[in-house]
């Protein structure tokens, strides 16, 4: 690209959308019944040459609301002490305002419309975060209600791989087995496969503007 020529803003990239990978850890597999245990968010922007990257990582540890059904089954697999002092973790409200802000903002600095949120097995991810909001009374959601990015779908496609640990190992990412479960390292994670799949089909959104360019000129 000439240095003279104008960058593409992540705005223009996503219609107006600002992606923003996130990563729920739970009590359980219903939004409306089960806690909300972990949650992380990954602000994603461009780079100088244009490229996705992470930006930054917001997170939080959040307190079973009341009457939330936790299932033995999850705490086993995401390894989550719910009475471990040092969790720190924040009341539901509090947590989803803690996550909230930043995104806001970077909506706001980037130019975009609202954040759209970016998952593995995506809706999974929007329900318990839509769940939270519903039950908290949350008025300034930043995420679109129903759109998602889903990067289960996306690796399907582009690798031939629908679970993560498997599309981050073909796509050369690596992934730890020790470390997975985690909401901070599965939304990282989640963002570098994102990144990697939209980088590289970056040539055919470049000459989809070229063409839309062409069409628009009278000449």
């Amino acid at each position: 690209m000439d240095a003279s020529s104008p960058k593409t803003k992540i705005g223009h990239r996503f219609r107006g959308f600002l992606p923003v990978v996130v990563d729920v850890e739970t009590g359980g597999f219903n939004a409306r019944t089960d806690a909300l245990l972990e949650v992380a968010a990954v602000i994603l922007g461009l780079d100088e040459q244009g490229q996705l990257v992470r930006r930054e990582t917001v997170f939080a540890h959040v307190t079973p609301f009341e009457g939330a059904n936790i299932e033995k089954a999850a705490l086993e697999v995401n390894g989550i002490k719910i009475d471990n002092p040092l969790r720190l973790a924040m009341p539901e409200r509090e947590a989803l305002d803690h996550l909230f802000k930043p995104i806001r903002k970077a909506v706001s600095d980037n130019g975009c419309t609202r954040a759209v949120l970016v998952g593995h097995n995506a809706h999974f991810d929007l329900g318990f975060v839509n769940a939270a909001v519903a039950r908290t009374g949350q008025k300034r959601c930043p995420f679109h209600p129903f759109s998602v990015f889903d990067t289960a779908t996306l690796a399907g496609a582009a690798l031939g791989q629908t679970v993560l640990a498997r599309a981050l190992q073909v796509s050369g990412l690596g992934y730890d087995a020790a470390s997975a479960h985690s909401a901070i390292y599965d939304a990282e994670k989640t963002a570098d496969l994102f990144c990697l799949l939209v980088n590289r089909i970056r040539p055919l959104f470049e000459a989809s503007l070229a063409a839309a360019a062409a069409g628009d000129d009278p000449a």
